[in-house]
């Protein structure tokens, strides 16, 4: 293809379907590297990954990277989760957010560039993807109604902390029960007054067959969902009084189990803070 083609292919991709600011797709990977590999896994995800991997592609406009340290990982819970074994696995976590209605485009570009990446020797290999997953966005609750930066501001706005939660439900009608729950009586009841300035709701969707080996496939599809509360403190100053107790809360409502909650600080892009204290 001559770059005169492909100019002109770029400009008429432009030209159609949808390019506004929701967040209608993210997605959200955590991921363990091996011990001893803590600062090359780093170096390599903040130098060469984050963007040759994910904000360079289209449709990918807003990404933060998070950690959690091992004072945070022993805060989480349950100690027996679906999600990770053992809970405290998985000390990075990265969230992105993809444009409503190009989920199909942007997931075309990412399986091309990642075998690329791979085939370059690009793609770091000491590592387990413990929860990685494309995600469809459902629905956001804020705590201040209108007033406040919205979820697609999220991302880049300097929030103190983020909270993993995952909900499984036994069925996909149930799902959709305690979605409802979740989005007109839960959310508003646990956020007003509270460090969570908006908590953002997504349901997993598979990955492609053709994916990376190293990254399995999504579990849960049609029963699990998947919230990030963003929060305007550190997670360890309001854990006791703001995340107690949610296991109880949505066991208590019928419609679901909690299979993990867990609390992250944001990295500092371009250096290895908090590198030497995940163990």
């Amino acid at each position: 293809m001559s770059d005169e083609t492909r100019s002109e292919t770029y400009a008429e991709l432009a030209s159609v379907g949808p390019y506004g600011v929701r967040p209608g797709h993210a997605l959200i990977t955590m991921v363990e590297p091996h011990p001893g590999h803590e600062y090359a896994y780093n170096r390599w995800y903040e130098d060469d990954h984050y963007y040759a991997g994910a904000m360079a592609m289209p449709w990918m406009y807003a990404g933060r990277r998070w950690v959690a340290t091992r004072d945070l990982q022993l805060l989480r819970r349950p100690e027996k989760s679906a999600i990770a074994q053992p809970v405290t696995a998985g000390c990075y976590l990265s969230t992105y957010w993809i444009t409503d209605g190009r989920y199909d485009d942007h997931m075309r570009w990412t399986v091309a560039i990642n075998k690329r990446l791979n085939r370059d020797a690009r793609v770091y290999q000491d590592r387990t993807h413990v929860f990685t997953a494309f995600q469809d966005h459902e629905t956001t609750v804020y705590r201040d109604g209108a007033a406040g930066p919205r979820d697609f501001h999220a991302l880049d706005h300097p929030y103190a902390g983020l909270v993993l939660e995952v909900i499984d439900a036994d069925s996909a009608q149930q799902r959709a029960e305690l979605l409802e729950w979740l989005r007109a009586r839960h959310l508003p009841k646990q956020a007003a007054g509270s460090p969570t300035a908006m908590v953002t709701v997504f349901r997993p969707t598979p990955l492609p067959g053709d994916r990376m080996t190293y990254v399995r496939q999504v579990e849960g599809v049609d029963t699990r969902l998947t919230l990030l509360w963003f929060l305007e403190a550190d997670p360890r100053d309001c854990w006791e009084g703001h995340f107690t107790g949610l296991e109880e809360t949505v066991a208590e409502s019928g419609l679901g189990r909690v299979e993990l909650v867990a609390p992250f600080i944001p990295t500092v892009p371009g250096t290895d803070r908090y590198v030497d204290r995940l163990r």
